[in-house]
């Protein structure tokens, strides 16, 4: 709901005062309980006040099709270790800076949304929220090339900063910035080297510590960055430093059940004897068998990944199953499914391309106790993340 701008005698014409309902307001803050500190819990309040109260706003006057990037269910992972959240709409991505100052002179932005390819957006949104007085004030923007090329930079918090005589204050005119976003200058941001394996685990064991306030500043940037720009390690990080257990073991789901944390993203178990019962011999000598099953956005339709354990001798080969969820339809030509190591390198038979239509893509890999598979799918599948399964 958009505030009376009269109401508010501090406020610019051009500023944009939306109100934070009372129910956004109480949910924010018992979520804001699930952080490793105080401060973490603080920095989560501000953004999902921000977020639900400018999302509702940006979908409603601008961009219909604005959503939560990568996926709602990422959020806490990182709102734990970085300020500020990503929204997507029509292949343009808007960053939202909250903060509480009531100095508006200057947009600070973490480094991690300028100087990450993933990260980076096309605009960046200065919010200040005022939670006392419950309402939000979006009092300006600015593009990438603005903050990276006119921004200052402060090596002691990892910010670039922008002066408020160099933002746009009139929020309506983002609305023609977007339909000149395409004919702006793109990104060229230097992608941050891939850590190895190990390196990235010692880095996890050490910033997973709660002492550690700001693990953002704990490491120098390209080590940090490729971190967390790898979404598996960020979840995991977030998860040790709340001193939750092992949350993506699929030996684990299969024996006990999907853990909360991936069933919010759409991972289940089926009972593989109710699928394939009618092509067995007998009732009586089908063997139930559970598998995992997650199913994906891909293109406007909807398919079906599953994860099917299966024994030789007293081995376990794991095959990975990519099916069109719809009874009959096929997987169209130029699809691939990829298995990649947790640090995200090939190996040898690790990818099934769809040179034609197929009924269905697989790999099938033999994995060592407590190894970690990343999968791809090409195209990407609506709200992708990493993820790092455990076996």
């Amino acid at each position: 709901m958009t505030a009376n701008v009269a109401l508010f005698t501090f406020a610019s014409p051009t500023d944009l005062i939306l109100e934070i309902p009372a129910n956004v307001q109480n949910q924010a803050y018992l979520h804001s309980q699930s952080f490793s500190h105080p401060s973490s819990g603080y920095q989560a309040y501000l953004n999902e006040l921000c977020l639900n109260v400018v999302l509702p706003w940006l979908q409603a006057d601008f961009a219909p099709q604005a959503k939560v990037s990568p996926n709602i269910n990422a959020l806490a992972s990182f709102w734990e270790l970085v300020n500020g959240t990503a929204i997507v709409s029509d292949g343009i991505r808007f960053i939202l800076v909250p903060s509480e100052a009531m100095d508006l002179s200057e947009l600070r932005v973490p480094q991690e949304w300028v100087d990450i390819s993933s990260f980076a957006g096309d605009y960046y949104l200065a919010v200040q929220v005022e939670p006392d007085e419950a309402y939000v004030r979006v009092w300006g923007y600015c593009s990438y090339e603005q903050l990276k090329n006119q921004g200052n930079y402060d090596a002691s918090d990892r910010t670039y900063s922008l002066d408020a005589t160099d933002i746009i204050t009139d929020i309506n005119v983002l609305t023609v910035a977007r339909q000149l976003c395409l004919q702006e200058s793109t990104q060229n941001i230097a992608q941050l080297p891939t850590l190895p394996q190990e390196q990235a685990q010692n880095l996890i064991s050490r910033l997973a510590n709660p002492e550690i306030i700001t693990p953002r500043l704990a490491i120098p940037f390209q080590l940090w960055g490729a971190l967390i720009e790898h979404g598996g390690w960020r979840q995991s990080l977030y998860q040790r430093r709340l001193g939750l257990p092992e949350q993506w073991s699929v030996v684990q789901w299969l024996q006990s059940g999907v853990s909360q944390l991936a069933e919010n993203i759409g991972w289940g178990s089926l009972n593989l004897q109710l699928l394939s019962a009618a092509s067995a011999r007998s009732v009586e000598e089908a063997q139930p068998q559970t598998i995992l099953s997650r199913q994906l956005a891909i293109a406007g339709q909807i398919y079906e990944l599953r994860i099917i354990p299966q024994t030789e001798g007293e081995s376990t080969i794991w095959r990975f199953e990519l099916r069109n969820a719809a009874v009959g339809a096929a997987i169209p030509g130029g699809f691939k499914l990829r298995l990649l190591t947790e640090d995200l390198q090939s190996f040898p038979n690790n990818e099934d391309i769809a040179i034609t239509a197929v009924e269905q893509l697989f790999v099938e890999v033999a994995l060592e106790p407590g190894e970690g598979i990343v999968w791809e799918i090409e195209p990407k599948s609506e709200n992708y993340d990493r993820e790092i399964l455990r076996f």
